[in-house]
């Protein structure tokens, strides 16, 4: 009987390991990993609201509570954010709302998912004159691309790209059936 509970311990342990190297394998099935639009609203929520100083500091830019979707059929991805402008040391609470549509690309140096050429589909900042809204519009466009230059969307987990397969690397990223895919390449 003693003998019994040892080989079920031992056998129970062993499962679990075989678990565990399972796991590390098929993180990359079929060289691909995928992540849904709630993991990376996740990683969007720790991030925001942030403030942005443009035009050497006259101006700044209030970016928050991000909503990120992917909507039904499209191969991109929609970032929506509540806006508000501030100049000469104004504080720019957001009233505002702006939309945008982009792809994705990794970027190794950051390790993390990036917008690719952001198209700002909507921008609406209540108060502001037709002038003021097209200015508006271009220090909002310029950190759409700074942003998509410097601050990944999500970050892949270290432990993930540990688990890459010998002689791979991250490839293309595609927005597909509702999902972020990374596609690995040789």
């Amino acid at each position: 009987m003693r003998n019994a509970r040892h080989l079920l311990l031992a056998a129970a342990v062993s499962l679990l390991a075989a678990c565990s190297t399972i796991g590390a394998l098929s993180a990359w099935l079929n060289d691909q990993v995928a992540f849904t639009p709630t993991q990376l609203q996740h990683s969007l929520d720790k991030r925001f609201p942030r403030t942005f100083d443009k035009l050497g500091g006259l101006v700044e830019v209030t970016l928050a509570n991000p909503r990120l979707s992917i909507p039904p059929g499209d191969t991109r991805l929609r970032l929506e954010f509540d806006v508000g402008m501030g100049a000469l040391g104004g504080e720019g609470a957001p009233t505002g709302h702006l939309a945008l549509a982009s792809s994705l690309r990794y970027d190794p140096s950051t390790q993390g998912l990036h917008l690719v050429d952001p198209d700002l589909q909507q921008f609406d900042l209540p108060g502001s004159g037709t002038l003021l809204k097209g200015g508006a519009r271009g220090v909002v466009n310029s950190l759409l691309a700074e942003y998509a230059r410097s601050e990944p969307v999500y970050r892949l987990d270290p432990d993930l790209l540990a688990k890459l397969p010998a002689g791979k690397r991250i490839g293309n990223v595609g927005i597909e059936r509702g999902g972020v895919v990374v596609h690995l390449d040789r």
